[in-house]
């Protein structure tokens, strides 16, 4: 953990904050230099935290982006 948040830029105390989620909104950029040192893309973070989680339905329908654009 100590290499990945010196590599990222942030403090080794910030990144356990952020893993154990006492930070509940990280800022952009902190999340942007951890998943580069990670090798992650910003698209597979984001699907990632984006996924429902297991056995739990959505509240309504989803629309896709082009539903939403057209409405």
């Amino acid at each position: 953990m100590l290499e990945t948040a010196l590599a990222a830029r942030v403090s080794p105390e910030t990144l356990r904050k952020i893993e154990s989620g006492r930070v509940a909104t990280p800022a952009f950029p902190t999340i942007a230099a951890i998943a580069d040192v990670l090798g992650l893309s910003l698209d597979a973070v984001w699907a990632e935290i984006t996924r429902p989680e297991r056995g739990v339905e959505p509240a309504g329908p989803v629309q896709n982006a082009g539903e939403r654009l057209a409405s």
